[in-house]
């Protein structure tokens, strides 16, 4: 099963009042294991920063000048997201963005129906709690030292991380394979002295049988270990 984690960056918040896109980051996840593919894209909103945006993810619309403008990119992300499953945090937000651009192109929009919404799953997991990714990566103990700024790349290889936690957890318990080093009592059996038997056993052998076994011990010689034993008592020679 292929499904896109998936991450953009803006301008703003407004996808139908000016603001626009400037960097889209993808991650393919195989099975809900991360392949190293990717689709990452800067891009030129043919506008200027706002200040508030460029605190957020630090793209100066200096940087962004000669970028490619999403009608240059936009075959390559469609064909990279494919028919497949997207997974995105505060997805009206992305798919907002995206189906803007993709209106103004005259393409079809991305249907709703093939996106999972992490922040409506984290809401459900952990009713009443944060549930940003960055409170998410602090409850799964997710290290996000290197998210100085928001990037669109990066949050979608750590929105992986946050999607498997959510789904519960990448690494199941290897119960019996791991090595117990807990200090829980033990069950431990002391070892009893055997007793004599109150009533010896009844002979097994026949006379027949007795007969020819002992003459096999006398043919072994007279420094065989089992002469030792020919002649002891049954209880002796059972140990029990």
């Amino acid at each position: 099963m292929r499904e896109i984690v998936l991450d953009t960056e803006t301008t703003g918040l407004e996808a139908y009042g000016g603001d626009r896109l400037v960097e889209i980051g993808c991650v393919e996840m195989v099975n809900r294991i991360l392949t190293g593919t990717v689709f990452h894209a800067y891009i030129n909103p043919e506008r200027d920063m706002p200040v508030e945006a460029f605190n957020v993810h630090g793209l100066s619309a200096e940087f962004l000048s000669d970028k490619p403008k999403f009608k240059d990119v936009a075959d390559e992300f469609l064909n990279f997201i494919a028919e497949d499953t997207l997974v995105i945090h505060n997805a009206a937000f992305d798919i907002g963005f995206l189906n803007a651009e993709l209106e103004r192109l005259g393409r079809a929009t991305i249907a709703r129906d093939r996106v999972v919404d992490t922040l409506a799953l984290a809401r459900r997991k952990h009713p009443g709690g944060g549930n940003r990714l960055d409170d998410l990566m602090n409850r799964y103990g997710i290290d996000s030292s290197r998210r100085v700024k928001h990037g669109a790349l990066l949050d979608a290889e750590l929105l992986a991380e946050v999607y498997g936690e959510l789904l519960g957890g990448k690494q199941a318990s290897l119960i019996g394979l791991v090595e117990d080093t807990s200090e829980a009592p033990r069950l431990v059996v002391a070892a009893q002295a055997a007793h004599p038997r109150p009533v010896p056993l009844a002979p097994r052998l026949s006379a027949a049988e007795a007969q020819a076994h002992a003459a096999f011990i006398a043919s072994m010689g007279e420094k065989a270990l089992w002469l030792k034993y020919a002649d002891a008592p049954p209880e002796e020679k059972t140990g029990s």
